[in-house]
C-alpha cells in the first residue's frame, strides 16, 4: 500500500491537448507518488495515449504543467524525458528484431569508447540485467526476432531499466502474456517499487488493477473523471461507471440454445503441423461457440491459421459444409465461407491507413468490380450498411481505420466477413487491446452472430472470456488437445489444472 509520505515525483495539472483544433485531452490531472502503482483506466479513445505520449516528450500539451520532482518541467523530446528520468514501454513492442538482446537494451545510448562499441560491457550489464527481471537466461546474443512477445516485452523493459528512472510507464504490458507471465510481470513491477521506482500502469483488465494497483486515475472523453482512487476502497462498478457513464451488470449476455437438428459446419480431423501441433480434432455446429483454452504458446493460434490455409497442414482434412478443403490455401478456405480476425488485428488483418470501407470490402473485392473497375460508391453503402448494423463509430466509410478504436477496428473485420457471407468466423484475441464498455458490446455482437447461425471458433489468454463466451472448451497444451467440456461444466481452474496436467506429462 502507498503511503501517504512518499515524494511525489509527477503532478500533472490541468494538462490539455489539440489536434487541428480538436481536443484530445481537456485540463487533465494526475499525481504519481514515488514506490507506487498508479493506474490510469478509460475507454479506447479516451486519451490515454495522449497522456502517455505527452509524458513521454512526443507531444507538446497546448496547455496545464508538468511539475516533476517539483519543478515545473518542459518536456520538449523523448531523450528529454529519459534524461528526467521517465521511461515508457508502448503497447506496440518498440524493440529492433534484426538487433540482439544486448543491442536493442542500449540502443540510442550506446556504451562506446573512440566511436567504438565496448560489446562486452554491454553484454555483462544486458546479463545483470535480465538477471534482476528474472530472465537470466536469456542471452545477450540472442537475435530479438527469434524471441517470443513476452521475452520481446522483457527487453523493452530492460532498456527502460539501463536508463536512471525514477517513473516507468507501462502501455497494456499484459496484453500479448498468458497468466503465468503476468504473474512474472507483477512480480519484476514489485520489483520496481520496492526500490523507490514509480509505475504508471494502464491497463483495460479490472482484476490486474486489484492485484497490483495502489491508486487509480479514471479518464473518460479526454477529461479526468476521477484520480488517486484507493484500489481497495473502489467497487469495480464504479470504476465501470467512471469510464463509460453506464453500469455494465454482465458483459457476458445468455447465449441461444444450439438447435437439436444443428448442422455440423466446420469439422476438423486429426489436424497436424509438425512441430506446432498433433491430432486435433473438433466439430463446430451452426450457431455454436467453441473455445480453446491454454497457454500462449500451446498452439491455439497455429491451429485456426492451419484451418484458414495460412499455413499448410502437415496431415488431417478441415471440412466446411461436409466438403474437403485443399490444404494451405488461405483462397480455398474464404470461397469455402471461412474467416480469420488474427490475434494481431494492427499488422495482419486491417490495411490501417487504407478507409473503413475499403477494410470491410477488402475479402469481396470481385464484388464490387465491373469493366476493371472499383464502384467505390458500391462499396461505401454496403459498408455503411455493416457500420449501422455493428454500430461502429465514427459513422463514416472514409475514415482511416488507424484512427479507430481497437474495438471499433475489430467490428471492421467482423463487418468484411458478414459482407463476404461467411459462415465460419475464426476469432483469435477478439477483445485484445479493448475496453470494458467496448467488450460487452463485441461479446453482443458474436452471440448475436452465432444465433444467426454462424459456426464460431474463440481464442482468448483470458480464460473466463472463452468460459463466457462458448458453448464448448478445448483445452489445449503443448499442441494437443486434452480435453473437450462443456463450458457450463469447467470454471478457470478446472482449465488451468488440465494444462498443468499436460504440460508436466
Amino acid at each position: 500500500m502507498i503511503k501517504v509520505d512518499h515524494e511525489v515525483v509527477l503532478n500533472v495539472r490541468g494538462l490539455s491537448k489539440s489536434f487541428a483544433g480538436v481536443r484530445a485531452l481537456k485540463h487533465v490531472d494526475l499525481e504519481v507518488r514515488a514506490g507506487e502503482v498508479h493506474c490510469i483506466l478509460g475507454q479506447n479513445g479516451a486519451g490515454k495515449s495522449t497522456i502517455i505520449k505527452t509524458l513521454a516528450g512526443v507531444h507538446q500539451p497546448s496547455s496545464g504543467e508538468i511539475i516533476w520532482l517539483g519543478k515545473e518541467t518542459q518536456i520538449e523530446s523523448p531523450l528529454d524525458a529519459l534524461g528526467l528520468g521517465i521511461a515508457t514501454m508502448y503497447q506496440e513492442l518498440d524493440v529492433v528484431d534484426g538487433l540482439t538482446v544486448a543491442e536493442n537494451i542500449f540502443l540510442g545510448h550506446e556504451l562506446q569508447r573512440a566511436g567504438f562499441t565496448k560489446r562486452a560491457q554491454a553484454n555483462r550489464l544486458a546479463k545483470e540485467l535480465m538477471k534482476r527481471l528474472g530472465h537470466s537466461s536469456l542471452s545477450p546474443n540472442t537475435e530479438v526476432g527469434t524471441l517470443s512477445a513476452a521475452n520481446k516485452q522483457i527487453v523493452s523493459m530492460a532498456r527502460a531499466l539501463s536508463h536512471d528512472v525514477k517513473l516507468i510507464i507501462m502501455d497494456e504490458p499484459s496484453a500479448v502474456l498468458d497468466s503465468e507471465e503476468v504473474q512474472n510481470l507483477f512480480g519484476v513491477v514489485r520489483e520496481l517499487t520496492s526500490a523507490g521506482i514509480a509505475v504508471v500502469y494502464i491497463t483495460h483488465r479490472l482484476e490486474e488493477i486489484r492485484e497490483i494497483g495502489d491508486r487509480i486515475t479514471v479518464i473518460k472523453d479526454g477529461r479526468t473523471t476521477a484520480t488517486s482512487l484507493p484500489v481497495g476502497d473502489t467497487p469495480t462498478t464504479e470504476l465501470i461507471r467512471l469510464m463509460t457513464g453506464r453500469t455494465v451488470e454482465n458483459v457476458f449476455p445468455p447465449a441461444t440454445p444450439i438447435a437439436a437438428d444443428a448442422p455440423v459446419v466446420l469439422e476438423v480431423r486429426d489436424l497436424a503441423l509438425e512441430g506446432c501441433f498433433e491430432d486435433v480434432s473438433f466439430s463446430v455446429r451452426a450457431g455454436e461457440i467453441v473455445g480453446l483454452a491454454g497457454l500462449v504458446g500451446s498452439g491455439r493460434s497455429e491451429i485456426v491459421e492451419t484451418i484458414y490455409g495460412a499455413r499448410r497442414a502437415t496431415s488431417g482434412t478441415v471440412h466446411v459444409g461436409g466438403k474437403q478443403l485443399r490444404r494451405g490455401s488461405v483462397v480455398a478456405a474464404v470461397n469455402a465461407g471461412i474467416g480469420l480476425s488474427p490475434e494481431e488485428r494492427k499488422s495482419q488483418g486491417l490495411v490501417l491507413e487504407q478507409p473503413i470501407y475499403v477494410n470491410v470490402t477488402l475479402s469481396s473485392i470481385s464484388r464490387f468490380a465491373k469493366n476493371g473497375w472499383l464502384r467505390e460508391n458500391s462499396e461505401r453503402n454496403v459498408a455503411r450498411e455493416q457500420i449501422e448494423a455493428l454500430d461502429l463509430r465514427p459513422a463514416d466509410p472514409d475514415r482511416a481505420a488507424i484512427t479507430l478504436s481497437g474495438g471499433n477496428q475489430q467490428k471492421i473485420l467482423l463487418a468484411r466477413w458478414l459482407v463476404h457471407g461467411t459462415e465460419v468466423l475464426l476469432l483469435d484475441e477478439p477483445t485484445r487491446g479493448v475496453d470494458v464498455g467496448a467488450r460487452t458490446e463485441i461479446y453482443a455482437l458474436i452471440r448475436r452472430l452465432a444465433a444467426a447461425g454462424n459456426a464460431i471458433v474463440v481464442i482468448s489468454s483470458e480464460i473466463d472470456e472463452v468460459l463466457g463466451l462458448a458453448d464448448n472448451v478445448l483445452v489445449v497444451a503443448e499442441g494437443r488437445v486434452l480435453d473437450t467440456i462443456p463450458a457450463s461444466q469447467i470454471d478457470e481452474h478446472g482449465v488451468l489444472d488440465l494444462v498443468m496436467k499436460g504440460t508436466a506429462a
